[in-house]
Order: structure tokens, then C-alpha cells, then sequence
């Protein structure tokens, strides 16, 4: 770009070459002092709005501040509301981890009451003597979201023990390991023996509890029952799935109390003894097969191990 300069005392014109350089450069310094002049009047409107005397300068400048004022209580209860929101996730998710630590305190056979649950821990301690430091609204911030962070975490961990708890009671519920029948001692046991009918000796796949006509027989473990029948050779028979390809079987009953597809609890009453089918007098047969392979029930049973 050329720009001439044209005088009246002087004949000669003067040209002047503007490069692209010399916009820039031109540019640049506009828009520096245009900047410095901005940050001046803003110190100037800071320090000495009380001083200015005239009213339209002064109404100009107050209502410049009332409007920044404005703008910053804004975004400090957008802010805040931002927070509140936070603040009653956080309340909430601490109620989820109360109730959680009474039930695996229960669980664990722990009394709640010792644990302080839904009680804010004591803390106390002396004034410190060191300088006290007002905490900035950015880094309150960040200690909440940690805070949460902390709390969904705790909250994870303790509802995978929680779980973990509820299956091994479960398992323990659904695994054959109380008495059949309220006895101390069998007339049987497991594996081989001289049998009472061929005088031979045979294979016992189960152990035979001797007991009165008429004993209460339990369920060994809950499941579901899968045979409530007349056998050819165990008399009345019920069998128990377990789960697992565990099944429990109680023979020779007088009397059978539950149908096939019913769900029993471990300990509910099944049947009574008796000496039906091939058997020699008033006893149980109690069996735990696994895949149809027969199990020495004293692996299982408490009273017998």
C-alpha cells in the first residue's frame, strides 16, 4: 500500500510504502493501548468512584460495578445451587451406606449400636497455634467431589461384601449339613457292610439313623423336592435338589409331608420314620448323592463329622 503526502509549501510529493508488516505492527499497538486504557479506567472507577463529583461519571461508573457485582452473585448461587445438589446426592448415598453397615453388622454378628451408625464420629483436640487459612471456594469444591468420589467407591466395596455375605448364606442354606433326625448315633454307616437281608456283603450308599416310628425328619438342607413316592425298596421316598447337582434322599418314612415341586426350608419337617419298603425296623435311610454318585454324608452332616 502507497500513501502520498501532498503539501502546499512544498512542490514535491512525499510517498510513504505501508507493508503488511507495518499493519500489523500498527494493529498491535491500537489494540495495546486500547487494553491499557480499559485497565485504567477500571482502577480509576475502583479508587476513586467515592471521589467523583460529577453525577453522570459517577451514576456511569457505580452502575458499571453493580452490574459486575451482579454478574459474580450470579455465578456464585448458580454455583451454589450446583452444590446443594451435590450436597444431597452425598446425604443420600450416606444413608444408602448407613443402612448397608447395619445389615452387614448384623450379618457379622456385631452390635450396630457399637459402630455409632446414622452419628457423626467425635473429633476434638486443642487450637492449633499455627496460622488459620480460610478455605477458597475452588478447593472446596474439590474436597466435595472427592468426597463423592470417595463415597460411591466405599459404597461399591461394601455392596460387593454384601453380596459376597448373602451367597455364603445362601450356599449354607441350600447345602445338606444338619441332622435328618434328632439322634446321636446310627445303626449304619456308609460304605461296606454285611447285608441284613443276604447275609452278603454289599456296598451301604447312604447311613441309617435308628429312631422311633413317628420321629420328625428334616430337610437337611432347602431346595426343591424332586420324588415324593412309593419305592419298590426304599418305602416312602422323598429326594431334595439341591442345586449344584446335589440331591439328599430320605427313606423307609411312614408318613411323607410334602408333594413334588415344593420348596422346603433347611430344617422343615419332610416326613416321619418308619420301616417301609426293605427294612428291618423303624429307621431312616438318609442318602447325599452328587451327580447320581453316592457322598459319605459325614463330609456334610455337622453332628457326624
Amino acid at each position: 500500500m502507497n500513501i502520498i503526502l501532498i503539501s502546499d509549501t512544498s512542490i514535491r510529493t512525499k510517498n510513504i510504502k505501508v507493508t503488511r508488516t507495518h499493519i500489523i505492527l500498527i494493529t498491535c499497538v491500537f489494540f495495546i493501548i486500547t487494553l491499557m486504557l480499559a485497565h485504567g479506567l477500571n482502577y480509576f472507577s475502583q479508587r476513586y468512584t467515592d471521589k467523583i463529583n460529577n453525577p453522570v461519571l459517577r451514576s456511569l461508573v457505580v452502575s458499571s460495578q453493580q452490574k459486575r457485582n451482579q454478574d459474580a452473585q450470579s455465578h456464585l448461587l448458580d454455583n451454589l445451587d450446583i452444590m446443594a445438589v451435590k450436597l444431597g446426592q452425598m446425604q443420600a448415598k450416606l444413608l444408602q451406606l448407613d443402612a448397608l453397615g447395619e445389615r452387614l453388622a448384623k450379618s457379622s454378628g456385631i452390635k450396630s449400636q457399637e459402630l455409632l451408625f446414622n452419628q457423626a464420629p467425635g473429633q476434638g483436640g486443642a487450637l492449633s497455634t499455627l496460622p488459620l487459612e480460610t478455605i477458597s471456594f475452588g478447593e472446596f469444591n474439590q474436597k466435595m467431589k472427592a468426597l463423592s468420589h470417595a463415597l460411591d467407591d466405599r459404597a461399591d466395596k461394601l455392596g460387593v461384601i454384601d453380596f459376597m455375605l448373602r451367597q455364603d448364606r445362601l450356599a449354607k442354606r441350600v447345602f445338606p449339613s444338619i441332622m435328618p433326625v434328632d439322634t446321636e448315633w446310627f445303626s449304619s454307616g456308609f460304605g461296606y457292610r454285611i447285608d441284613p437281608f443276604t447275609g452278603k456283603r454289599a456296598f451301604h450308599e447312604g447311613v441309617d439313623f435308628a429312631a422311633k416310628t413317628g420321629t420328625p425328619i428334616k430337610a437337611a438342607a432347602g431346595g426343591v423336592v424332586i420324588y415324593s413316592d412309593r419305592h419298590p425298596e426304599y418305602g416312602n421316598m422323598i429326594e431334595i435338589d439341591h442345586g449344584d447337582d446335589l440331591i439328599s434322599r430320605y427313606a423307609h418314612a411312614s408318613k411323607r409331608m410334602v408333594n413334588l415341586g415344593q420348596i422346603v426350608l433347611h430344617g422343615q419337617k419332610i416326613a416321619e420314620v418308619g420301616s417301609t419298603g426293605r427294612s428291618t425296623g423303624p429307621h431312616l435311610h438318609f442318602e447325599i448323592r452328587h451327580k447320581d454318585i453316592p457322598q459319605n454324608p459325614s463330609r456334610f452332616l455337622k453332628r457326624l463329622s
